[in-house]
């Protein structure tokens, strides 16, 4: 009898425990951001390095505090890839992360291929937002646009523990 008790406890903490994970990695650290008009969606300018805003409507994000990544957005605009690729700075190598299920707009699969295929284009919306973190701008041909948050060379480096080197700025103190 004690060995069937203890296996039934054993399962429950184990089934509570992996409920319990699931729920904070997929809504537990998120929490909605308050739209900034004017200021959400930004692109680094090719020309002054600074970054300025486009227009846009229908602005949704999430974020999390447990990691400078988290961040994804959606929007639209009027504006499309081939113009802003006239004045806004491009991201190399651009890779959407995805997104917790429940942030319906935000389609990271869906995005790749449109990044691959040429029918969107991903612009740095403003350099190490978090140390060695960059946001990614994308927009569609159809005025879609997605917002990411992605390590830079700095922060995958910084991240994966080899030396980072003269080219980074000095890491901030805690």
């Amino acid at each position: 009898m004690t060995g069937k008790l203890l296996a039934i406890i054993l399962v429950v903490c184990a089934v509570t425990a992996g409920v319990g994970m699931y729920y904070l990695q997929v809504y537990g650290f998120y929490y909605e951001v308050e739209p900034k008009p004017g200021e959400d969606v930004v692109l680094l300018s090719a020309t002054t390095e600074q970054a300025e805003p486009i227009e846009y409507s229908q602005f949704q994000a999430i974020d999390a505090d447990s990691s400078p990544i988290r961040f994804r957005a959606c929007f639209e605009t009027d504006l499309r890839p081939d113009q802003l690729a006239e004045g806004f700075m491009p991201a190399e190598k651009p890779e959407p992360l995805t997104a917790p299920g429940w942030f319906d707009c935000y389609d990271a699969v869906s995005l790749a291929d449109a990044l691959k295929s040429g029918k969107a284009s991903a612009f740095i919306g403003t350099k190490n937002i978090h140390y060695g973190v960059d946001r990614i701008v994308a927009v569609t041909e159809d005025g879609k646009g997605y917002i990411w948050h992605s390590l830079n060379n700095c922060g995958e480096k910084a991240y994966d523990g080899t030396v980072v080197g003269e080219e980074c700025p000095p890491r901030p103190q805690n």
